[in-house]
C-alpha cells in the first residue's frame, strides 16, 4: 500500500497540536507502528473516544499499522491527567470482559482481520505487566527517570497546584512510568516506533520516548491531537443525560445521530473533518453550500449520517432520520408503528404518560374518556369536547372526531397510544 502523508492529513482537519520534530519525515520512509491507549473502565467507549479512534484510522488510511493498547494494567491505576480524584480498581475478569466490547467497537473502524501488511492490532498492558515484581520495575524502569522529571510534568503539577488539590498518591505519581514502559514494550516488541494522543498526555508519551532512548537505544516519535471543546465552552461528548455512548445499548442510535444533528454550525465546521473520512474537497463544497442556506442544516445533517452510518450503520442512520421526522414532519400512524420500543421512548423522552388497563383499550375506550377521565391530558370532559369540535385532537398523528375509540389496532409496540392537542401537546397513554 502507498504511504499518504499522515501529518499533512491530520494538519487539514484540524488535529495537530505537538508532533515531535521528524516525525513527519520518519513515517514517509516506511510504514510504521504506532500506538494510542484506551481506557477499559467501562464496557463502551463513548465519543469522546473518537479522536483516538479517528487518529489511528486516519493513520492505518495512510499505509502504517494501528496499535490500540487496552489499559488493563494501567487502568488499575488511574491517570491523573486532567483528573481531580483518584479512580475505582477492577478486577481482572471485568477488565477482559471491557477489552472485548471496545474491541467489537473499534473494529468499526479499524480493521484487524484482512492480512493486510498494516492491520490493526489490539493489545493489553496487562499482560507484560501482571508478571512485573515491584522490585524488578523499579530496578530495571524507575532508576532511568529522575524524580525531577516526573515532578515537572503538567499532569503531576495541576493534581499538586490545583485549587482542589488532595495530593497526589504514588500509585498516580508511577502512573507516567508505567506508561512509558508501554512505549518501550511495544517499541522492543511490536516495532513502534509513535505513541499518539490528546494534549494532556504529552508528558506521559515523552517519558515512553525518554526511555526508549536511555534503555531502548533508539528513538521514538510522539504526535498529540488538541483537546476537543465546544463552541459555547461546553464539554464535548456530554449530555444532559450523562456521556454520549458507541453502544446502542447505553445510548440509542436516535440519541446518538440527534447529538451531532444539534451542533452548532461552527462546531460542525470543525467536527466534520475530525470525525468523517470524507475528503477536503468534499468538506469544503459542503461548508460552502451550507453557508448559502444555514437553515437547512446541510452541515449537520451530513456529519450526522456519517458518523451514525460508521458507529452503528446505515439501517439504524435511517431509522433515526425517520424518528426525527416523527416530531417535526408529517409522519403517519404506520411510522409511529415502525419505531422500536426504545426509539419511541427516546424520541418523546419527558412527555407525561399514564397508565391504562389492558382490558379498558380491549373494550374500547372512548376518545373523551382517553382525553381527560382516564388519562388526565386534558382537565375536563367539556374541555375535551371543544378541543373535538376545533379538531386538534390526534390520535397517534392522525385526526379523530368525538366518535372515535382507541382499540388495540391503535397500539404502538402493543403497550403505547400518542394523543396529541394541536402541534406541540403530545400525552403518552402506556397500556398495561
Amino acid at each position: 500500500m502507498k504511504l499518504k502523508n499522515f501529518v499533512e492529513e491530520l494538519q487539514w482537519r484540524g488535529m495537530v497540536h505537538d508532533v515531535m520534530p521528524e516525525t513527519e519525515t520518519h513515517l514517509m520512509e516506511q510504514m510504521r507502528a504506532a500506538y494510542i491507549g484506551f481506557d477499559p473502565t467501562a464496557d463502551s467507549l463513548h465519543i469522546g473516544n473518537l479522536v483516538p479512534i479517528m487518529l489511528l484510522s486516519f493513520y492505518q488510511r495512510c499505509g502504517h499499522k494501528p496499535v490500540a493498547l487496552v489499559g488493563g494494567a494501567t487502568g488499575m491505576i488511574g491517570d491523573p491527567s486532567g483528573k481531580s480524584n483518584e479512580r475505582n480498581f477492577l478486577d481482572e475478569k471485568t477488565l477482559r470482559h471491557n477489552q472485548e466490547c471496545v474491541r467489537a467497537q473499534l473494529s468499526q473502524f479499524l480493521d484487524f482481520n484482512s492480512g493486510a501488511e498494516n492491520q490493526a492490532l489490539l493489545v493489553n498492558n496487562y499482560d507484560w505487566m501482571k508478571e512485573f515484581s515491584f522490585l524488578d520495575f523499579i530496578r530495571d524502569v524507575g532508576k532511568h527517570i529522575t524524580v525531577n522529571y516526573m515532578m515537572a510534568k503538567d499532569s503531576v503539577k495541576k493534581r499538586l497546584t490545583g485549587e482542589n488539590a488532595d495530593g497526589l498518591s504514588f500509585t498516580e505519581f508511577t502512573y507516567q512510568l508505567v506508561q512509558g514502559y508501554d512505549f518501550l514494550h511495544l517499541y522492543k516488541n511490536e516495532g513502534c516506533t509513535l505513541q499518539m494522543g490528546g494534549s494532556d498526555q504529552w508528558g506521559n508519551i515523552t517519558t515512553g520516548t525518554e526511555l526508549i532512548r536511555r534503555i531502548g537505544g533508539g528513538k521514538g516519535y510522539a504526535l498529540t491531537c488538541p483537546l476537543i471543546t465546544k463552541s459555547d465552552g461546553s464539554k464535548f461528548g456530554k449530555s444532559e443525560g450523562g456521556n454520549v455512548w458507541l453502544d446502542a445499548k447505553r445510548t440509542s442510535p436516535y440519541k446518538f445521530y440527534q447529538y451531532w444533528l444539534n451542533t452548532s454550525d461552527d462546531d460542525a465546521e470543525k467536527y466534520i473533518k475530525i470525525f468523517t473520512f470524507l475528503d477536503q474537497q468534499t468538506i469544503e463544497a459542503i461548508v460552502a453550500e451550507h453557508k448559502e442556506a444555514p437553515h437547512m442544516r446541510l452541515l449537520q445533517k451530513r456529519l450526522a449520517q456519517e458518523v451514525t452510518c460508521t458507529v452503528h450503520n446505515e439501517e439504524e442512520y435511517e431509522k433515526a432520520v425517520k424518528a426525527s421526522a416523527i416530531l417535526f414532519g408529517n409522519s403517519s400512524a404506520d411510522d409511529l408503528k415502525e419505531l422500536d420500543e426504545q426509539t419511541f421512548l427516546d424520541v418523546f423522552d419527558g412527555v407525561p404518560q399514564t397508565e391504562v388497563p389492558m382490558a379498558e383499550i380491549e373494550a374500547g375506550l372512548d376518545i373523551i374518556g382517553a382525553l381527560a377521565e382516564k388519562t388526565g391530558f386534558l382537565k375536563s370532559n367539556g374541555e375535551a369536547r371543544r378541543a373535538l369540535k376545533e379538531n386538534s385532537i390526534s390520535v397517534n398523528r392522525e385526526k379523530v372526531t368525538d366518535a372515535f375509540s382507541v382499540s388495540t389496532s391503535d397500539l404502538i409496540n402493543n403497550q403505547f397510544v400518542l394523543l396529541q392537542r394541536g402541534k406541540k401537546n403530545y400525552f403518552i397513554i402506556k397500556v398495561v
